[in-house]
């Protein structure tokens, strides 16, 4: 990775995002704008939400990145009795009588937290703080995470009963919240023709670990100009209701608003979302095409939203 310049490096991660989304799609039919944002996510150094019903290639899409990012992957179940220890790992006594730590499946590049609304906020919480702090402590010693360090969470939207849906503080540790809709018709039938006929494809691995570690720090370093930073922190300032900056839709629709968080998301993604378009600096059509995603899950509505029908989409829209 000898580039003589951050532009040529730009340059080489557009092309690398090519193969990228190139190999994935032997696997994933549709869904482009899903893989998308993970990728961004992922290069963003952050964490993903995703909603979908089941189906719709959840476990898939975790598997098929690990693989043509080269990295570790690892998929843990969320259920009513998954203890903290389930994920991040325990303390046993070995031969020699003293203690050792072995290490849980947190201790992986890439983790798929399936339905991680079904268990309870105690479990919820030891991989929020592993997502936070990129970094587990046991028995009073800390243990850093594989680096890159990515989490997919996957909440099922329809079946609600005995699930623990996660608080707005834990929600916010997210950078996306990303909706997963019904294939079309056309993309229905070629998975179902893909996913019949018994061949599986041959997928090439893409990028490394180091690779990936390097082009994040690159995204860190693109820069931004003043009025793309001010319209993305006026974007999270007019979601706070009964503020100065308050959009009309925010005091009559929402209980609150994004924090700052959502502001460092905005310009993080807006930066990884040029570059892979080529762009050696975000303008603000970057920050809106990543704006839902980055709101979605830091808006709360009020009761006369849900009653008038007013969805968060509908609000962040407005905004837009």
């Amino acid at each position: 990775m000898n580039y003589k310049s951050d532009v040529e490096a730009v340059d080489a991660f557009v092309e690398k995002y090519k193969l990228l989304t190139e190999e994935i799609g032997k696997v994933i039919i549709g869904q482009e704008e899903t893989v998308r944002n993970t990728l961004i996510s992922i290069f963003s150094q952050g964490h993903v939400l995703l909603v979908g019903v089941p189906g719709l290639a959840k476990t898939l899409l975790v598997n098929t990145i690990g693989q043509v990012l080269g990295l570790t992957y690892n998929r843990i179940q969320f259920t009513p009795d998954l203890m903290p220890s389930d994920i991040i790992g325990t303390e046993i006594l070995d031969e020699s009588r003293k203690f050792k730590f072995i290490k849980g499946p947190v201790f992986s590049n890439i983790i798929l937290a399936d339905e991680i609304n079904r268990t309870p906020p105690k479990t919820q919480s030891a991989l929020l703080e592993a997502m936070q702090e990129k970094s587990v402590t046991v028995a009073g010693i800390n243990y850093k995470l594989d680096n890159p360090f990515f989490v997919l969470a996957t909440q099922n939207p329809i079946e609600q009963e005995g699930t623990y849906p996660l608080p707005e503080a834990q929600l916010d540790r997210f950078m996306f919240n990303l909706i997963l809709d019904y294939p079309s018709l056309e993309e229905e039938l070629n998975i179902i023709k893909s996913t019949t006929a018994g061949s599986i494809a041959e997928l090439n691995k893409i990028l490394d670990a180091e690779e990936i570690v390097y082009f994040q720090q690159l995204l860190r370093k693109i820069p931004v100009a003043d009025n793309v930073m001010e319209y993305a922190v006026k974007l999270s300032s007019k979601t706070r209701p009964n503020t100065k900056l308050a959009h009309p839709w925010a005091t009559d629709y929402l209980n609150w608003g994004a924090g700052p968080r959502a502001s460092q998301y905005l310009i993080i993604g807006s930066k990884a979302h040029a570059a892979i378009k080529g762009k050696y600096s975000p303008d603000i059509e970057d920050v809106k095409a990543i704006a839902t995603a980055v709101l979605r899950h830091r808006i709360v509505r009020n009761y006369k939203a849900e009653a008038e029908g007013i969805s968060l989409d509908m609000i962040i829209n407005e905004m837009l």
